[in-house]
């Protein structure tokens, strides 16, 4: 359904009284907090930041980035991608505090950014790249949440990259959890992914209020209910050990939970690494939110177009914010974007009740919550990366032909193999690849009779078909008489006048007369 890119759509969802917002966007947005939890703790702990910053974080994007941007269904907050750069600058900054100064600056940058209009960057990916994107992303949940279903949770939730600390890495983390698994781990992921499943079905058999209920959160409270009784009843399946739950910080106090937000040390100003570290958050944080907007319009059901200068400018404003209370730094990400495409949200609302749940969670109920155990959780991800990563899209891509597959291909490989960022650089190099190969044969074409000969430019030429001219050119035999015609081509670049000029001089030493038109 296409709307203004400058404001909110109405679609019909966002007056409560109409009962669509709590149909959609109400479990939409209670799916995405179920997954983003662990996600935001596990992305604060890899950084080695406080865990409280990754819910500051996650609680921003939510209720502040999803009012500002001009998405309905993309979703904000701490991002894996950004793991091993937070980590390294807050060690190089020498504390944390001269670290959320710099993600309060790379925050202003990014509004600059935005206001500049920068975020066209964006239109120049090419489709194949952003469903290899897509596709890769759903193959990496799959693989990373295999050892979390087995009961292996040695590694990090929100980990994408294929190598891990020491020695292994994704494959052989899943070799690892299938000889080591836990078979209480085993029972809450079968009957998880069995709800996930079947929900629908039984929820429309049991009435209209049970249809209101999101399945997984029907996952979570089974998952919570399934460990506790293996306590009582079975305790060789139960999951005890922390490391095998969420891990919110509990607050015993008003004044303590107060006490996890911090402020930026802005004596680090005048410190030149401050600024280097600001400006690599606000270009990395800008590009992934940039290829996170486009993967959301493309899952986006009704296909709405975000105007991506403003999703700058609101991320902007969200790192702002998160740097100056404590936060991690904030990017769209793709992951609770699936998650609330496909847990039906229709707009922006989901994201917003996302960050409440988070922020409240935290203030709350922390301690019911460290009760879910990670397996249930993993079979949530699990169907969602299915569902980002099916075999039909595959098929789709090959009878597109070479030119869409092997971009499409080549990125959802490099991701998997290396992380999210890396592989998407080395899909658009394949892609544009084929995108000058395309234009290189099909931008020049000349036919002729006798000797008189027609040579048109079909396109607008630039740089890239130089090469394809002066080949053409030089295969104009003596003695004949040659018309360039430019009037298919809207625009013409300095380099192609060059090469036509050049010729033009050339000409009278191989009896070649020039005429030129529309150029």
């Amino acid at each position: 359904m296409p709307t203004s890119t400058t404001e909110k759509p109405t679609i019909g969802v966002l007056d409560p009284s109409s009962g669509n917002f709590f149909k959609y966007d109400g479990p939409a947005g209670t799916v995405v907090f179920l997954v983003a939890l662990p996600l935001c703790l596990g992305i604060a702990l890899a950084s080695g930041a406080p865990l409280f910053a990754g819910i500051i974080a996650g609680s921003i994007g939510g209720i502040v980035i999803a009012a500002l941007s001009g998405s309905q269904v993309s979703v904000s907050g701490p991002a894996a991608g950004l793991t091993v750069i937070v980590a390294s600058a807050i060690q190089s900054l020498g504390s944390y505090k001269a670290f959320l100064t710099a993600v309060a600056l790379g925050g202003l940058l990014q509004i600059v950014l935005g206001l500049l209009r920068l975020g066209i960057i964006a239109d120049y990916v090419p489709n194949s790249v952003i469903r290899g994107m897509l596709a890769a992303i759903g193959l990496v949940i799959i693989l990373k949440q295999i050892p979390h279903a087995l009961g292996r949770d040695k590694d990090f939730e929100g980990d994408f990259a294929f190598f891990e600390k020491g020695q292994s890495n994704t494959l052989t983390d899943i070799v690892e959890s299938v000889m080591s698994a836990s078979p209480g781990a085993i029972v809450i992921t079968l009957l998880s992914l069995a709800v996930l499943i079947f929900w629908d079905d039984l929820a429309k058999r049991a009435g209209k209020l049970m249809q209101f209920v999101p399945a997984p959160l029907v996952v979570v409270v089974l998952g919570i209910a399934l460990n506790q009784g293996f306590a009582a009843f079975l305790p060789g399946f139960h999951l005890k050990d922390p490391e095998h739950m969420v891990a919110l910080p509990v607050a015993q106090s008003a004044e303590q939970f107060l006490g996890q937000f911090m402020s930026p040390d802005l004596s680090v100003l005048g410190n030149q690494q401050v600024w280097i570290v600001a400006i690599t958050l606000a270009l990395v944080a800008s590009l992934e939110t940039l290829l996170s907007l486009e993967a959301a319009d493309r899952l986006d059901p009704f296909k709405r177009i975000s105007p991506p200068n403003r999703e700058l400018f609101a991320q902007g404003v969200g790192n702002f914010l998160s740097g100056s209370i404590g936060g991690l730094p904030i990017t769209s990400v793709v992951v609770r974007t699936s998650a609330n495409v496909y847990a039906g949200a229709r707009t922006w609302m989901s994201s917003f009740i996302h960050g409440v749940l988070l922020f409240g969670s935290a203030l709350l109920i922390p301690s019911v919550l460290n009760l879910t155990p990670l397996a249930c959780l993993a079979a949530i991800l699990i169907v969602i990366g299915f569902k980002l990563t099916k075999p039909a899209l595959y098929k789709l891509m090959y009878r597109s032909g070479w030119a869409q597959f092997l971009p499409f291909i080549i990125t959802v490989l490099a991701i998997v193999f290396t992380d999210l960022l890396k592989g998407v650089v080395i899909g658009l190099v394949i892609g544009l690849f084929f995108v000058i190969r395309t234009n290189h044969h099909t931008a020049i074409t000349v036919v002729n009779q006798d000797n008189y000969y027609l040579m048109r430019l079909n396109k607008d030429a630039s740089f890239v078909n130089k090469s394809e001219l002066r080949t053409k050119l030089r295969k104009i035999p003596v003695n004949s008489h040659l018309i360039i015609d430019g009037s298919k081509a809207l625009y013409i670049d300095h380099d192609i006048h060059d090469v036509i000029e050049d010729f033009r001089k050339l000409a009278p030493y191989k009896n070649i007369t020039l005429e030129s038109k529309h150029l």
